[in-house]
Parts: C-alpha cells; sequence; structure tokens
C-alpha cells in the first residue's frame, strides 16, 4: 500500500527532526496524504505556559486527511489511524525524551557527588593548615616565654626587651633616690655640724625653677629631720643662746652662710639642733619667697608648667595657702577691672521710674551689675581651666576665687545697686533686689552647668555648695528676721494710702448721721479713714521722703505737687465711689508682693508673711475701702427712709452694691486660692488667717443684705405714697367721666406707680450683678408690690366702670413684673391680681358661680381655702358699688 508507505516514511522522518518550540503543527508535505504530528522537546515541557490540555489538542490536529478537510464531506466513516500513528509518534517521541532527561540528570548528580568530594577535601586540608599554624604560634609563644626566663641568652624578643626598658627604669629610680639620699645626709651634716646651707644655696640660684622646687623637697625632709631631733622647750635644762646675727646668714661660700665655726664651740647638742632648726626654717621663708616670685614669672610668660611646679613645691607651705593668695590676689580681674566694682552708677532716670512705678512692669537687673555678673561669668569659666592645669588642688583653688569674686566685687557693687533704689522708694529696693537675686542665681545654675573645672561634666557638690552658699550670704543681711516683710508692708501702705486718698478725703467730709447703733457701727471706719488721711499727709509732707517716691505717690493720690494744703484738695462724687480697677490695681500689687516673696525668702517664714499680706489687704481693701462705701450707701439710705420729703427718694446710692460684690468675690477668691494655701504648713496660723477672713465676710456680707433690704423698704415706701395719692373717683366715675377714662390705659396713680418702679428695675438691673443677686432681691421687691396692691384695692369703693379700671390698673402692673428676673413660683401668683380686678366687673350670677365653682365647698377661690381666703374674698366684695343687692348679698352669704 503506497499511502501507508508513505505516511510510515514521514512518521519516521519526523521521530528524527526535533526542532520547534511548541506543540504547534508543523509544515506539511505535498506527497503525503495525511499531515505530519507535531515536533517537541523539554524546552516545550519547561516553558511556564505549558498546559497538557493544549498539548493533547496539538497532538490531534490536523490528524484527518486534507482532502476531507477541504471537501468538507462527512459521509466518510471516521478512520482512526491516523490519530493512532499520530499519538504512537508523540509517545515514541517523549520516550526518546525521558530517555534524555535520565541521561542528563545521571551526568549531573556525578558531577555533584566529584564536586563534593572535592569540598571535602578542600576542607579537610584547610583544617590541617590552621592546625598547623596554631601550633606554630603556641610554639613561638612558648619560646618567647622560654627565652625571657633566660636572661643569659640574650634573645629574648619583644618581651625581653620591655622588660630590661623597664629594670632600667628601677634602676635609675634606685640611683636617683640613692643620689637624693646621699645629697640629703650631706646636706644635714653641713647644716648640723656647720651651719653651712651652700649646696642648697648653689641649687636654689643656679637650678632654675626645677632646682627650687627639688630644694624646696630636700629643705622640708632637712626640717623634719630637725624636728624629730629637736624636744619641746620645756624640756631643755639650759637657757637658748641669742639667736645668729642676720648677718651670718648672707654669705654663700665658706662659713658665711650659716654658723661660724667659734660660734660652734661651747654649744650643747640640744642647743646645736635648736640653732639648726632655725636656720632650715629661715631658708625656707627664702625660698617660699623665691617659688612665689617665681610662680609670679611663669603667670607672667603664660607658662603653665612652670606655675604647675611652683604650685606643688608651695602646697607643703601652709597647705598652698601662700601660692593660693597670691593667685587669687593679683589675678587681673581684681586689678584691670576694679572701676567695674566701685564706679558710680549710671543716672538712668527713666529706668528708676520704672521701677518705682507700681502699674509698670518690674525692670530688668541694673545694668552695671549686670556687666559685672557677665564679666564674672566669663573669667569664671576662663580661669577654671588654668586653675586645673596649674595646681594639683585646683577645687581648693576654684573655691577660694568664687568667694573672692562674691564677696568682693559682687557684693561691693549689690550694696551699691541696692543702695541707690532704696533711695528710690520702696518698691523700687523690692524690685532691683528681686532681679539682682534671679539674675546672679540664673548665672550660678549656669556654672554648674558648664563644670568650670570639671568640665564638660557638672561641678563637684563641693563647688556647687560653695556657689549656693555665696548666694544666700550676699542677700543674708536683706532676709534677717522680718526686715523683708517689714520693707513689703511699708511699700504696700503707701501704695495703698495713695491710691486711697481721695476716697479717704471725700468720706472723712462726708455729713455726719445723728449718734446711732448704725454710727456706733461705722465708728471704726471713720477713725481708719482719718487715721490713713493723717499719716498719708504726713509721709507726703515729710522731709525725708525722696523725691521720686514723692512724686510718684502724688500721682497715684491725683494730687498736684504745687498744692498748699494736702488735706483740703477739692473731691468729687466720683472720688468717693467704689471703683473696680483701682481694687484690681490693689490686689495686683499685693500679688506682686506675694511672687516676690516665693522667690526671694520663701521656706518657713512664708506663713507669716502671708499672714501679714492678708492683714494688710483686709484692712485697706476691706475696711478702709468696702466698709466705708457701704456705711456711705447704708447712711444714705437710711436718711432716704426717715425722710419725710413729698419727692421721689433719691437712690444713688444703688450703683455701690455691684461693684462690692464683685470686689468682694475678688478679695475672697484671692485669698482663698492664693494666701491660704500658703499658709497650710502653719495650723495654727492658718486657722487665724480662716477666722479674720471669715469675720470680714460676715460683716461685709451683712451690710450688703441691709442695704438691699433698706432700698425695697424706701421702694415700698413711696409706691405706698403714691397708692396712696389715689383719687377715689378713679375707680367710681359719674357717668360722663366713664367714656373718657374708659379710653386710658391706666389711671394716673398707675401710671406714676408704673414708671418709678420701671425706673428701680433699670437702676438694680445694672447694680446686681448675676441671678443669684438679682432673683432674690427682686423677687421680694415684687412680693411687696403685691401686698400693697391687694390692700390697695381694698380701699376703694368700685363701681362697674371703674372695675374696669381696676382691671386695666391690674393688667400694668402683671405687665411690669413679669419683666423683672423673679422666682417662677411668684408667676403663679399674679394670677390672684387678676382675679381681683374680676370681682369687680362680672355680675353677681357668675361671681356666685366662680364662687362656688373655683372655691368647692365653702372655697374661698383663687384665693384659697379656708377662712382666710373667704374673707380676702369678701373683702374686696364688699368694696362692689352694688354690695347691697340681692345677688351680691347671696355671694357674700355664700363666703
Amino acid at each position: 500500500m503506497p499511502v501507508v508507505a508513505t505516511d510510515t516514511n514521514s512518521l519516521h522522518s519526523q521521530n528524527t527532526t526535533a526542532s520547534g518550540p511548541g506543540p504547534g503543527p508543523l509544515p506539511r508535505s505535498g506527497s503525503s496524504f495525511y499531515p505530519r504530528g507535531p515536533t517537541f522537546s523539554l524546552d516545550t515541557f519547561a516553558r511556564r505556559d505549558f498546559i497538557v490540555k493544549d498539548f493533547i489538542e496539538s497532538l490531534s490536529d490536523g490528524t484527518a486527511p486534507q482532502n476531507n478537510r477541504r471537501s468538507g464531506t462527512t459521509s466518510q466513516a471516521f478512520d482512526p489511524k491516523p490519530y493512532i500513528r499520530a499519538f504512537e509518534h508523540a509517545l515514541n517521541r517523549l520516550g526518546s525524551l525521558s530517555e534524555q532527561r535520565e541521561t542528563h540528570e545521571s551526568e549531573l548528580a556525578d558531577a555533584v557527588r566529584r564536586a563534593e568530594a572535592q569540598h571535602r577535601q578542600h576542607c579537610a586540608t584547610l583544617q590541617t593548615k590552621l592546625d598547623q599554624a596554631l601550633e606554630q604560634f603556641n610554639g613561638l609563644e612558648q619560646g618567647l616565654d622560654t627565652d625571657a626566663n633566660i636572661q643569659s641568652h640574650g634573645t629574648g624578643g619583644g618581651n625581653v626587651a620591655l622588660q630590661i626598658g623597664e629594670r632600667l627604669e628601677e634602676l635609675d629610680r634606685q640611683k636617683r633616690r640613692a643620689e637624693d639620699a646621699k645629697f640629703l645626709i650631706q646636706c644635714w651634716q653641713d647644716v648640723s655640724e656647720r651651719g653651712d646651707l651652700s649646696h642648697l644655696e648653689d641649687i636654689r640660684r643656679l637650678g632654675g625653677g626645677e632646682g627650687k622646687v627639688r630644694c624646696a623637697q630636700i629643705a622640708r625632709q632637712l626640717l623634719r629631720i630637725s624636728s624629730r631631733l629637736v624636744p619641746p622647750p620645756s624640756l631643755l635644762a639650759t637657757p637658748i643662746t641669742p639667736r645668729t646675727p642676720h648677718s651670718a646668714l648672707n654669705g654663700v661660700n665658706g662659713n658665711t652662710n650659716g654658723l661660724a665655726p667659734d660660734d660652734t664651740q661651747g654649744m650643747t647638742d640640744i642647743q646645736r639642733q635648736r640653732k639648726t632648726n632655725e636656720l632650715i626654717e629661715r631658708f625656707l621663708e627664702r625660698l617660699e619667697k623665691d617659688l612665689l616670685e617665681q610662680f609670679d614669672e611663669c603667670k607672667k610668660q603664660h607658662n603653665e608648667r612652670g606655675m604647675r611646679d611652683c604650685a606643688v613645691a608651695l602646697h607643703d607651705f601652709n597647705d598652698g595657702a601662700s601660692v593660693i593668695g597670691r593667685f587669687v590676689n593679683q589675678h587681673e580681674f581684681f586689678l584691670d577691672r576694679g572701676h567695674m566694682i566701685t564706679e558710680e552708677l549710671a543716672e538712668d532716670r527713666e529706668a528708676w521710674e520704672r521701677a518705682a512705678d507700681p502699674d509698670a512692669e518690674p525692670p530688668a537687673v541694673e545694668s552695671s551689675l549686670r556687666s559685672l555678673i557677665d564679666e564674672v561669668r566669663l573669667v569664671i569659666e576662663e580661669e577654671s581651666f588654668t586653675i586645673k592645669h596649674v595646681f594639683p588642688f585646683y577645687e581648693q583653688v576654684l573655691v577660694t576665687f568664687l568667694q573672692r569674686i562674691f564677696q568682693q566685687s559682687i557684693q561691693q557693687r549689690l550694696e551699691m545697686v541696692l543702695e541707690k533704689a532704696n533711695s528710690i522708694s520702696p518698691l523700687a529696693f523690692l524690685r532691683a533686689l528681686q532681679a539682682s537675686r534671679n539674675y546672679i542665681g540664673l548665672v550660678v545654675e549656669d556654672l554648674k552647668q558648664h563644670g568650670l573645672t570639671e568640665h564638660p561634666d557638672p561641678v563637684s557638690p563641693h563647688v556647687a555648695s560653695t556657689l549656693d552658699q555665696q548666694v544666700e550670704d550676699l542677700f543674708i543681711p536683706y532676709f534677717a528676721g522680718s526686715t523683708y516683710i517689714d520693707m513689703e508692708k511699708r511699700s504696700l501702705e503707701e501704695l495703698y494710702a495713695s491710691l486711697l486718698y481721695r476716697f479717704t478725703v471725700y468720706h472723712s467730709r462726708r455729713r455726719k448721721v445723728p449718734t446711732s447703733y448704725l454710727g456706733s457701727l461705722g465708728q471704726r471706719g471713720k477713725e481708719l479713714l482719718n487715721s490713713a488721711r493723717d499719716n498719708y499727709v504726713d509721709r507726703i509732707s515729710s522731709t525725708e521722703l525722696p523725691a521720686f517716691q514723692k512724686t510718684m505717690l502724688m500721682r497715684i493720690a491725683g494730687i498736684r505737687d504745687d498744692s498748699s494744703d494736702k488735706a483740703e484738695i477739692e473731691v468729687s462724687d466720683k472720688d468717693g465711689t467704689l471703683s473696680l480697677p483701682t481694687a484690681k490695681r490693689m490686689l495686683k500689687w499685693l500679688a506682686e508682693a506675694v511672687g516676690r516673696g516665693l522667690e526671694l525668702s520663701g521656706g518657713s517664714e512664708t506663713p507669716k508673711e502671708v499672714a501679714v499680706l492678708l492683714k494688710l489687704l483686709l484692712v485697706h481693701l476691706g475696711e478702709i475701702y468696702l466698709d466705708t462705701a457701704l456705711d456711705a450707701a447704708i447712711e444714705s439710705a437710711t436718711s432716704q427712709e426717715s425722710s419725710s420729703s413729698k419727692s421721689e427718694p433719691d437712690l444713688s446710692f444703688i450703683p455701690t452694691l455691684r461693684p462690692c460684690i464683685t470686689i468682694l468675690h475678688l478679695l475672697l477668691t484671692l485669698s482663698s486660692s492664693v494666701l491660704l494655701p500658703l499658709a497650710t504648713p502653719t495650723i495654727t496660723l492658718r486657722r487665724e488667717m480662716d477666722k479674720d477672713l471669715l469675720t470680714h465676710r460676715t460683716r461685709l456680707e451683712d451690710k450688703i443684705a441691709t442695704l438691699r433690704t433698706r432700698t425695697i423698704d424706701i421702694v415700698l415706701a413711696w409706691v405706698s405714697k403714691l397708692l396712696a395719692r389715689q383719687p377715689k373717683s378713679d375707680f367710681r366715675p359719674r357717668d360722663d367721666e366713664a367714656m373718657a377714662g374708659l379710653e386710658s390705659l391706666c389711671t394716673g396713680t398707675c401710671s406714676s406707680v408704673y414708671d418709678f418702679l420701671s425706673r428701680v428695675h433699670k437702676s438694680c438691673i445694672t447694680s446686681l450683678d448675676g441671678s443669684g443677686n438679682q432673683t432674690p432681691f427682686f423677687t421680694d421687691l415684687a412680693i411687696g408690690v403685691r401686698v400693697l396692691l391687694f390692700d390697695h384695692f381694698k380701699k376703694f369703693q368700685v363701681n362697674l366702670a371703674g372695675g374696669l379700671m381696676v382691671s386695666k390698673d391690674i393688667t400694668r402692673y402683671i405687665e411690669l413684673l413679669k419683666t423683672w428676673p423673679v422666682n417662677p413660683s411668684f408667676l403663679a401668683g399674679l394670677e390672684v391680681l387678676v382675679e381681683v380686678g374680676n370681682l369687680f366687673v362680672i355680675g353677681p350670677e357668675a361671681l356666685m358661680e366662680r364662687v362656688r365653682g373655683a372655691g368647692g365647698a365653702g372655697g374661698g377661690g383663687v384665693f384659697g381655702a379656708g377662712m382666710e381666703g373667704r374673707r380676702e374674698a369678701r373683702g374686696y366684695i364688699m368694696r362692689r358699688e352694688d354690695a347691697a343687692s340681692i345677688g351680691v348679698q347671696m355671694v357674700l352669704s355664700a363666703l
């Protein structure tokens, strides 16, 4: 079968061809009836987008004969042979690829095994080499140690050389000690036997700085030897021979430096040792002077090494007191900057006026003192570096240096500044004291953080305590005992007296009321007023008062300097009224004093100082200011209440209530939130302050309540007078007057009462602050007005037209009372007034129904049940013009 043979050959040709990356069909041969199957390789299965389903479809793709596909006929039966051949070809190809894959895997596995074997061999080789290197190192180290122990071989290496060097240094030190010991013994023999110090003199003069240091050490050793050998003077049996003349100590060579040979003859051993001791001491004195001079020379040359050598040598002389004193006393700061301490203060008039003005902000520290303190800070920071490098005992030197600067430089300038401030005013002194203390404290804290000799670390505790102690010592004189609080008290007293001067003058001239109980209650206030006024006039007129302070006090008091008689100045009603800004100024000044006291004094004295300030505030703000104003208002109210004048009462005293209540609230707030907590550590003092504050509060609140009550009485008394002027014809008009009366909104009397109460409401609503004060006052006043109206309408005979006028008046009154800030429960009671008007208007039948329906069994309607309610209703009904009619009589009988 040629067709089959052709297909078989094409299949074999496909087996031998392994090209093409994917499972897609290959180009067909023109001589083949069936299409060739797809070709694929291992890369086909390695692709990421390989899908088995697509691969199977590609194997079956195009297996049908091409002629059939072109003709599109379907009558021919299905022939599976092409598919079988295609899948056989695919299976053969897959088998071949599988074999190739296994072969490749075997080759890779062999390569991995060979690589692992080589890696293990390489690691073993490296381990062997490392072990050999460690063995060689250990052997070399053991060999070096062995060579170091065997010094005779001379082949010790680095350790041997190091040990040889250390040994040589030790031998050199021993040699120097031996030479020093030899020289010391030689010097002792010379000075003890012949009184000769020529060897030490040679070293002192020719040895330079190091020679003088060495000479000092040897001389101190000689002095110790001599001191041990010389017994106390009490044990000497023979008198001491006179001291060798000073001329015997002026030579260098021969015996001219010490004792002459003739002088040593005939002396006992003890006397000779005493002479030797004196000779060494004199030499040490000369040596100390030389070292101090050398220290000064090194300081001028900025030779810190030489300064340190001298300081070390001089430390044995009185523990270095001489060199410390020389360094501090001859410091450039005290020599070159002395003018900064003693020069006069600059005349900065504006700054001093600002310091004396209590309403101005406290000024900063005085300029010259500030410059000096800044200079001191820089000098201390710079010199601390030098002190640390020059002195081994640098902390002792630094402490002495700090003490000298604070006690001499800063203290002198501070005293000048405070003396100048005290000549201005007590307030200027206190502010200058506060500013100086704060600025010096800030500088001290900066020095602590800088570290000085411990820079960059903070200073040592000893230096820190020294700085704190120096600051305390500067200000101790100004806080001893009660000095400080007395100054604060005097300052506030003068300021308060100036501020309240015109107020006190006004009220001292006020017309005196007749002697009464109220007059006795206000007697203390009058005494305080007169005392404050007289003291202030004496203080202003005093020649001891500084000009600055006098000008400031007169400006606060509002007095011209050219006033001849300060006690007879012109005052107005405004000067006698309470002022909230004035009270705030007084509280502000006191708060400044409290804050200043906490900054400056503090500690256990704070409760006592706060108690003094509270008492001062209660006297001036409580008694002199508030008490006096309330007494004046009560006196004015009393005079209005007792007056028989037919004119409207003067209620000008009512505006006193609002500032008085506000100032009292501020006083109590400051006392309870600031002053009393500061006195808590002292329980007894705190209780006394609470008691004083409660006493003043109770007295002031009682006077405020009295003034409110008097005001209500005066208003109600005038309303009663106005109501008494009501004509009887208003509620019983004739027929010709009825129409004219009905056209008006209310009667004339009602209009007068309405206008008066409106003015009272306007005045009181601005004089009482807050609903807590307004509501009780207006409620009490409204109740009183309502009672007056109830009584008023019982006094008139009312006809029908008059009843309409009664209703109009009542409506007008209710309209006014509803505009007041009264208690809500009172508003419900106003309906009773409406019912009063209705009692005069409605007819007898309606009146009977109203009485029976509203009052119930035997009730009295809106007047309430019981006898009292029925009596009230009966009183109004009986004032009806038709009260004698049968219908009204039946109503009265029902009541």
